[in-house]
């Protein structure tokens, strides 16, 4: 049978008088227990050294103990604080990206102003040169040829996104809105050309200012654009038989309001920051996506402006 341990003294006397070094292993018979081995640096036992933990390891609740090393919660990603070399670079690839994002926008806008100066030339020859004007009137197929011209060099644009293509789409382009112009009065055509202008500049300053993200859209805008060719087609068929201004009308507000809805997203693609943006490799495609819709807007607000002066 094992001999009985002593029960500890009070904690005063363990303190002040303690009895022995390995207390309170000491029994009363036969030879002592060893002590328990040592955990250093970890707090010894009574009478030892080191019982009390140090006065910086006992802070408040929730603050780390001053030798540890304290991290600081920064805008850059959680970079800690002292790094700041890493903060530099973080700041400086941030920069980098936003210039490269900047040099892109004006890019695309310089095109696109090359383009739309291209266009409006050409329709400003169609309306104003009375040879050109009446010459295509007398001769349809050259309006219904420009169609099929844009068309063309639209599905060949599709597979080579190039600098060639870029510029036969324009002037394709162009050849249709002027033979589009020339059955229009002046007038129609210069309130079109304004109002054009001022939703441009309207959608722009609204995409740079809004926190609204209208490219997560892109499937409501394919809906909105396979309804507005299902009404074209049927607004087609029934002017045809007769024409009817208001339904004319109706048409063109509804196609200006969809080409308006594809121009805001366009451009917030352009911009970038938002769910889907356009690589700053593509100022081909993003020029001439904005130069669609921008064309297609005028010659929308055309028949609109066409119909109601009439």
């Amino acid at each position: 049978m094992t001999s009985k341990i002593d029960s500890p003294p009070p904690y005063e006397e363990a303190l002040h008088h303690p009895k022995c070094d390995n207390f309170p292993y000491q029994p009363q018979h036969g030879s002592p227990l060893p002590p328990p081995p040592s955990y250093s640096p970890s707090p010894g036992y009574w009478g030892q050294g080191g019982v009390y933990p140090p006065i910086s390891m006992c802070q408040g609740p929730g603050l780390p103990p001053s030798g540890m090393p304290t991290t600081i919660p920064t805008l850059s990603a959680g970079l800690p604080a002292s790094n700041p070399g890493e903060m530099e670079d973080f700041l400086s690839t941030q920069w980098e990206s936003t210039s490269v994002r900047h040099a892109f926008i004006r890019k695309v806008y310089l095109i696109l102003s090359a383009q739309l100066a291209v266009t409006f030339s050409v329709v400003a020859v169609f309306t104003f040169v009375d040879p050109v004007r009446i010459f295509v009137i007398s001769y349809p197929g050259i309006y219904w040829a420009s169609f099929v011209v844009y068309f063309v060099v639209y599905c060949i644009l599709i597979c080579y996104a190039l600098y060639s293509c870029l510029i036969l789409q324009t002037l394709a382009l162009s050849y249709m809105a002027g033979a589009v112009s020339s059955y229009y009065g002046t007038k129609a055509v210069f309130i079109a050309m304004g109002v054009t202008a001022l939703v441009c500049i309207a959608v722009t300053v609204f995409c740079f200012q809004t926190k609204v993200d209208f490219t997560s859209c892109g499937g409501f805008l394919c809906i909105a654009a396979v309804l507005l060719m299902i009404i074209g087609i049927v607004t087609a068929i029934v002017l045809s038989f007769q024409y009817v201004p208001w339904l004319h009308m109706l048409y063109a507000a509804i196609g200006a309001i969809v080409y308006t809805l594809f121009l805001v997203y366009n451009t917030q693609l352009l911009i970038g920051n938002r769910e889907l943006a356009i690589s700053p490799e593509e100022y081909v495609y993003g020029a001439l996506s904005l130069y669609v819709d921008i064309v297609h807007i005028f010659l929308f607000i055309l028949q609109v402006s066409g119909a109601a002066t009439e």
